[in-house]
């Protein structure tokens, strides 16, 4: 079996465009590696965060849809996004991010890593962990970023997910995907593909008695797990759809492909494939400086760029 190789992307909706800029890209220090539409909503922005290139696995995306109201927690959502950062930064992020004014709790220990929740400014939770394994994983430093290169985020570390039922997620995972449970701790229970290391795991907590959750301003919207190419892609989906879920056909999303599908417990999952990449329409020294547009809404950039709020860089 060949499994989904680790996290691709996440995506979260915020509220204000100018406002989730100001976060990721002038207080985490990300790059803005990308700045388009939702390709399903074209009159709302989608912005990539990711390291200086834009690995696959680095880029944390947004659809501001700042008319929402704000998420409802519960099961069958993610829960939260964990952002790896080198051994030894948490003390340099604390610091940062306390003053940023920035919601900071407790430090915390997750399967023996130092972690550091967060919330960003429209409530999402958001973890930074020291994570030793993301120093032997695909990343390039940003030169421009406010944050020194030794204290850069790093990548995607994992995701949270609520369940009502945890045996049906965990079947899918490791019968559908190819993922392992590989630990357990506190009530969360850890899968992971390839070892579990930085960026191929995500950690499900079973949760019976909670209502169910909603989509809103500060939740995880999907999560986006690397395959490939499209052969490898069309084999997942296979056991997917085997699996009992119901996945999208393939959509061409232009920087990669998709295959969109929830999970037994309602979270949204996507395969995406690892290119062609951000770099095919943008040289790689601007990304995210212009609006881009695939090329099927080019004929419509003039009104999308009409009702689409002026975004400042911090």
């Amino acid at each position: 079996m060949q499994t989904v190789r680790g996290l691709h992307h996440v995506t979260a909706i915020a509220g204000s465009a100018q406002e989730n800029l100001d976060f990721y890209a002038g207080v985490l220090g990300m790059r803005l590696v990308k700045k388009s539409v939702n390709q399903d909503d074209p009159g709302t922005y989608h912005l990539f965060y990711a390291d200086a290139e834009g690995h696959p696995g680095t880029d944390l995306t947004f659809f501001p849809w700042a008319q929402m109201a704000p998420s409802r927690e519960g099961y069958g959502l993610s829960s939260e996004v964990s952002l790896a950062v080198p051994p030894g930064s948490l003390d340099f992020w604390g610091e940062r991010l306390q003053r940023h004014g920035v919601n900071v709790s407790p430090l915390e220990s997750r399967f023996g890593q130092p972690a550091l929740p967060l919330r960003d400014p429209h409530g999402l939770h958001v973890a930074l962990v020291e994570s030793q394994d993301s120093l032997g994983r695909p990343f390039t430093s940003w030169d421009q970023s406010p944050i020194p290169k030794q204290h850069q985020i790093r990548g995607l570390e994992s995701a949270r997910l609520v369940e009502r039922d945890l045996v049906r997620t965990s079947s899918f995972l490791t019968e559908a995907m190819g993922f392992a449970h590989v630990g357990a701790e506190n009530g969360w229970n850890r899968y992971g593909v390839a070892g579990g290391k930085s960026g191929a795991y995500v950690d499900v907590y079973e949760s019976p008695t909670s209502g169910r959750g909603a989509w809103g301003t500060g939740s995880i919207h999907h999560l986006a797990w690397r395959v490939d190419d499209e052969a490898h892609q069309l084999e997942v989906r296979q056991r997917v759809l085997e699996g009992g879920s119901r996945p999208t056909p393939v959509i061409d999303r232009f920087w990669f492909e998709s295959v969109y599908f929830p999970e037994p417990g309602g979270v949204l999952f996507e395969l995406a494939t690892e290119g062609p990449g951000f770099a095919v329409d943008e040289d790689p020294a601007h990304l995210g400086e212009t609006l881009v547009l695939p090329p099927w809404l080019e004929p419509e950039r003039a009104s999308i760029e009409a009702v689409l709020p002026r975004l400042v860089m911090p």
